[in-house]
């Protein structure tokens, strides 16, 4: 069996898609069993939070807390004292919450206050000998040091360890730009004991230009496939990209023995960063999707849950629950969502329905519970919002105000705009039916939004699949190319796609797709919604007879996109093929 080694920031607590994509692998039954130990490598970044493992962890050495256990007590202090930093190894619970399994995963964090520098810099140096990377460059930026300087004593330990050797090799997945560091620091140390795969979970640059250009994802997927088929790359369209760090990381992630992309486009985006990446070992690794199979009761009971509560809200109870639970960022271009609304509100009021969108999306951590009530108290939060803390941060104001122009103008749509996470009565307050719980937005919406304008898969706007709700996504999803290889021919009725790309007029060079602004993209956005729209009318079930037929079309459609099938049929042959590799190591 072999031994993985995951580096990410989300090794204690879930902070994004990462965390998400780190329960369902961990937990998938190839990986159960298949893998021996897991370790998830991080910094400590809360020296101050003495629950340093989250809830369930058991910590087995701790210098910061006098806790001297566990097997390596005699290594993990010689490493303390060589590099001056402190090392926090215990064991915490994954779970995946909609299969249920749970897998004890090992953990180690590394206190960097007072680290030797010199040691780092040693490690700096092997990294521009082998990779070109210039890490003088980017020693004032944090984010970055800190993934530089943890992968010097992290492989120090993982080497005491024992965790590989040659007959077999321990795999090393870096998941995204901080995890290469580490990855190479264990390669380069012990070429025959690792095997390194970079994770990539997006490609930076590309999400910058993205979702800075005004034309967002209509320009540069136009672009892109011109420059594919003139074989023209980053630096020839948009100039060097090396002044951004993690571009520079993401670069050196190449002398991995192997990348997994989450998407088509990740995959495509890799290779426009230049010829150099052409050597690389790129393996399309989609993320997996939930599986839970419910009855047409507990759906219905979670709908009624929901329209109970809008009725609280709103004093009336809506014919249809629409649902967008996401981050609060330019890629997840929420403002297309009301685009599909407004397109929808005609008809609608033409048919006497109405419709809920409930929007669950913030900027901050989970808000503590007194300021919830404070807020619901003193203006009728979340119906109302006001500027500023405890409420709304810059960026949910900007949004906040787009969904007060949408209300203003709408007959039978609504929004609430609810900048909280979680959805039960403890986070959401008084209003909130007791019984409620996050899972009944998933069981009981009637469509979930998706229409990102940077998503490199997209798991979140997935998960009403398997419950029978409508999921919308745009065609600048990487979930898109995995629902086309899944849908078969006829598709799946339970997806629509919105290509958003192609909705306009389309570009014949380089030069025209990169002069599409705002207001071509705009036109391609509003096409794109109204033929939504009209999807969202053709599929919605019209009976209790066509919903457990799309519930049961969307059950069969998320078992051919699970965790079980994705581990078997991606990650683990590319695990495979990278062990099978014989590492020579290169001068940059």
């Amino acid at each position: 069996m072999h031994n993985v080694i995951h580096v990410t920031h989300e090794a204690v607590y879930k902070v994004g898609g990462i965390g998400t994509v780190l329960e369902g692998l961990i937990n998938s039954r190839p990986y159960r069993e298949a893998v021996g130990r897991t370790v998830l490598v991080c910094p400590l970044f809360y020296p101050e939070n003495t629950v340093r493992l989250g809830p369930g962890g058991e910590l087995e050495y701790s210098s910061r807390d006098q806790v001297f256990g566990g097997p390596y007590v005699d290594s993990f202090r010689q490493i303390e004292r060589e590099f001056g930093v402190h090392l926090v190894y215990g064991r915490r619970p994954l779970e995946d919450e909609p299969s249920g399994r749970r897998t004890a995963c090992e953990v180690l964090l590394v206190d960097l206050r007072g680290i030797n520098r010199e040691r780092v810099n040693e490690l700096k140096g092997l990294l521009w000998e082998h990779c070109g990377l210039q890490s003088q460059r980017f020693e004032h930026i944090w984010e970055f040091e800190q993934y530089v300087q943890v992968a010097a004593p992290a492989a120090a330990v993982l080497e005491a360890m024992q965790l590989g050797n040659a007959d077999q090799p321990t795999i090393v997945l870096a998941h995204e730009f901080m995890g290469v560091p580490t990855a190479h620091a264990l390669t380069f140390g012990q070429p025959n004991s690792y095997r390194s795969l970079f994770y990539a979970h997006e490609v930076a640059a590309v999400r910058r230009i993205v979702e800075q250009h005004p034309g967002h994802d209509v320009m540069f997927y136009n672009m892109l496939e011109l420059a594919r088929r003139q074989r023209l790359y980053m630096d020839d369209v948009f100039g060097s990209q090396f002044e951004y760090f993690k571009h520079a990381v993401v670069d050196a992630a190449r002398y991995c023995d192997g990348i997994l992309a989450v998407g088509h486009h990740v995959v495509h985006e890799l290779e426009f960063l230049g010829p150099r990446f052409a050597e690389a070992d790129i393996n399309i690794a989609y993320n997996g999707v939930p599986v839970v199979q419910i009855t047409p009761a507990e759906r219905g009971a979670s709908r009624a849950q929901l329209r109970r509560y809008c009725q609280t809200l709103l004093g009336w109870a809506p014919d249809l629950i629409f649902t967008h639970v996401t981050r609060l960022a330019m890629s997840k271009a929420l403002w297309r969502d009301l685009d599909v609304l407004e397109a929808l509100d005609a008809e609608l009021t033409r048919r006497r329905q109405s419709a809920v969108l409930l929007v669950l999306s913030t900027e901050m951590p989970r808000r503590p519970v007194e300021d919830i009530r404070h807020m619901e108290a003193a203006w009728n939060w979340p119906l109302a919002h006001r500027e500023g803390p405890p409420d709304l941060t810059a960026g949910e104001a900007r949004y906040y105000r787009r969904v007060q122009a949408f209300n203003a103008r709408s007959r039978n749509c609504a929004v609430v705009y609810i900048n909280q996470f979680g959805f039960s009565r403890e986070t959401c307050g008084s209003r909130v039916p007791a019984e409620i719980e996050f899972m009944d937005l998933r069981r009981g919406t009637d469509v979930e939004f998706g229409l990102s304008l940077y998503e490199p898969f997209g798991i979140s706007p997935l998960e009403p699949l398997t419950f029978g709700g409508l999921c919308v996504v745009s065609s600048s999803c990487g979930c898109a190319g995995m629902l086309a290889e899944a849908g078969g021919r006829d598709g799946a009725p339970s997806v629509i796609v919105a290509d958003v790309i192609h909705a306009g007029q389309q570009p014949t060079s380089i030069k025209q797709a990169m002069q599409i602004e705002h207001s071509q993209r705009r036109q391609a956005e509003l096409a794109s919604a109204r033929h939504v729209a009209a999807q969202i009318l053709q599929r919605l079930p019209a009976d209790a007879e066509e919903e457990a037929r799309l519930m049961q079309a969307g059950y069969e459609l998320a078992q051919r996109m699970s965790w079980d099938v994705v581990a078997q049929r991606y990650i683990f042959p590319a695990m495979r093929q990278a062990s099978a590799r014989r590492r020579t190591l290169k001068m940059a």
